[in-house]
């Protein structure tokens, strides 16, 4: 009678409690998975990068002119090369970094927040793992190509690919004893 009569008092004191609106007992937090976006170290090209092996403002000065360059000329730029020009990407004054629209510098491993900034759809893509590659887990930590890994960001477009031809129709496969001919 004594069990019967504490979990009555205890049922009477949980319905007056929610009676009187009080709060269900807080429940422990599900640990939530944050995206993490890792990359690799971007494809340098073999003894360029860092750049200020040799911009380091002290022997080479900042010149933001728009001009054909000395330096650097197996880069060919293809990527907006009306519009676009170096500077555009690369930080001036800080030439181990990049920089967006806004000023804000970010390093060659966020290079996809750049590129971001005019191909928004095909960022969106990238970041749900439809466009470029992504491995990892669906629900935790994944690890994501740069754009740089498959686009050459001077030149990004791919060369022309001739087609392949058509698969043979089953109808058009002759068959002989012993398999296909």
């Amino acid at each position: 009678m004594t069990a019967r009569l504490i979990r009555s008092a205890g049922l009477a004191l949980l319905l007056a409690g929610l009676a009187a609106g009080a709060k269900e007992p807080p429940k422990k937090a599900e640990p939530v998975a944050q995206e993490g976006i890792q990359v690799p170290k971007p494809p340098f090209t073999e003894g360029i990068f860092p750049c200020t092996g040799c911009h380091d403002g002290k022997q080479l000065k900042v010149d933001t002119k728009r001009r054909e360059l000395a330096m650097h000329s197996e880069i060919e730029l293809k990527h907006g090369p009306e519009s676009r020009w170096c500077l555009d990407c690369h930080d001036a004054n800080s030439r181990d970094n990049l920089h967006l629209a806004s000023g804000e510098k970010v390093e060659f491993t966020a290079s996809y927040k750049l590129c971001g900034q005019c191909h928004g759809d095909k960022f969106r893509d990238w970041r749900v793992g439809i466009h470029g590659k992504r491995t990892g887990s669906w629900n935790g930590q994944k690890q994501y190509l740069l754009c740089v890994n498959c686009h050459n960001p001077h030149s990004p477009r791919f060369a022309a690919l001739k087609p392949m031809p058509p698969p043979t129709r089953p109808e058009d496969i002759q068959t002989k004893k012993g398999g296909a001919r």
